[in-house]
């Protein structure tokens, strides 16, 4: 074996060492809402909107890149840096409309595991409780590490799951994948998407658990850690943008007057258009989307809050019950055809939610005593606040419609 041979196996092994957080924020990010939105996409436009997911892509990766590049040059969690460079007053305000709409995104994220385990065959009634008693014993007094390990075998199922539906239901080559029409409805369509595509959990998580990961390997390189997190990151921005391409194909041809939270309904119609399988490919992809995002939000979500409140990571997941026992009462008792939009709506609002810990983050980026060699440069700079704006001007503009 070759020194060449040898070098590329080493570095492989490495790559592997570090991988897991910019993996896992991606895949969380398509969660049970992202998926939701997706069907409603497909239902709406068909494959319309394919070459605007896809382009999302771009400020996906610039935008995590910056998270992920803040973890490896500080050791810190974004909510940790905000509160010491700062102060509490600023660390709080860009970490509680998160922490209080991520009650909401529970919400969603249960319906989307009920109802995956319902088109499973298990009723939504034993699997929500499930899934919660579950989430806690992978969260509660657990290293990150291990927590990581868990979620990345996860992973697979949503990607085999989605995968599958779409091969069953067979790709239709004479669609139009390119559209745009300047109407309200259309602008709200792509505010939802951008909204799924950077959700405010994220930019808290990947840094935080980057800096985790790091600080596990000891003797890791911060150069080498950065290199394998942006090749992580362009993968996992991808992957997750084809997964969502994957669902809004998919869910073409199912009929508008569907009722996509009920189980029986979403069974029925996937397999009159994708055959009899369908269902169980389609709720197992569901289920693995729903309980990942559940566990990677959660993390995401304590830890940025804790961290901006100056409590323990450690005791993080108090914060998580806070705010995840209303939302089990209320995905329980609550009717799931009163839901209605909520989810397109969540999505449009994140993207406005999104503002401030954005603001706040491409700021620290360019600190060079927070930074260091690692600050941005003048073209990331561009690229990321170009992002922002993009993101931001969608948000508006669906509050607007």
């Amino acid at each position: 074996m070759g020194r060449k041979s040898i070098t590329t196996s080493r570095n492989f092994i490495n790559f592997l060492k570090f991988f897991g957080p910019a993996w896992l924020v991606m895949m969380a990010d398509m969660d049970a809402s992202s998926t939701i939105g997706a069907v409603e996409t497909g239902i709406s436009y068909g494959y319309k909107f394919v070459w605007f997911l896809l382009l999302l892509s771009v400020p996906l990766f610039i935008i995590q890149e910056v998270s992920g590049r803040i973890g490896i040059a500080t050791g810190k969690g974004l909510g940790e840096l905000v509160r010491e460079n700062y102060n509490k007053k600023i660390s709080i305000f860009i970490a509680l409309p998160m922490f209080l709409t991520d009650i909401i995104t529970y919400i969603v994220e249960y319906i989307g595991i009920g109802i995956g385990m319902s088109m499973l065959g298990v009723p939504l009634i034993i699997g929500i409780p499930i899934a919660f008693i579950l989430h806690l014993l992978i969260i509660i007094k657990r290293k990150y590490i291990v927590t990581e390990k868990i979620l990345i075998a996860i992973s697979t199922t949503l990607i085999l799951g989605f995968a599958l539906t779409l091969a069953v239901r067979g790709v239709e080559p004479s669609c139009s994948i390119f559209y745009f029409e300047p109407t309200p409805n259309y602008f709200f369509f792509l505010a939802a998407n951008a909204g799924a595509v950077i959700m405010p959990f994220m930019l808290f998580f990947q840094a935080s658990a980057t800096a985790e990961k790091l600080a596990s390997l000891e003797g890791f390189e911060r150069k080498l850690a950065l290199k394998f997190m942006r090749i992580e990151t362009i993968i996992g921005s991808v992957i997750t943008e084809f997964l969502m391409v994957m669902v809004e194909m998919a869910s073409t041809g199912i009929p508008d007057s569907t009722n996509i939270y009920s189980p029986s309904d979403l069974a029925r119609v996937f397999s009159s258009i994708a055959g009899s399988y369908s269902p169980y490919f389609f709720g197992l992809g569901l289920l693995g989307a729903g309980f990942l995002a559940l566990v990677v939000i959660s993390l995401g979500s304590a830890w940025g809050t804790a961290e901006a409140l100056g409590i323990p990571r450690n005791k993080s997941y108090k914060l998580y019950l806070i705010e995840s026992v209303p939302a089990l009462l209320v995905t329980l008792l609550v009717p799931k055809d009163m839901l209605g939009n909520v989810v397109l709506n969540l999505l449009s609002l994140f993207v406005i939610i999104l503002l401030g810990p954005a603001l706040v983050m491409g700021i620290l980026a360019n600190n060079p005593r927070i930074m260091g060699e690692y600050k941005n440069n003048s073209f990331q700079n561009v690229v990321y606040w170009s992002s922002i704006t993009f993101i931001f001007i969608l948000g508006l503009l669906s509050q607007l419609s």
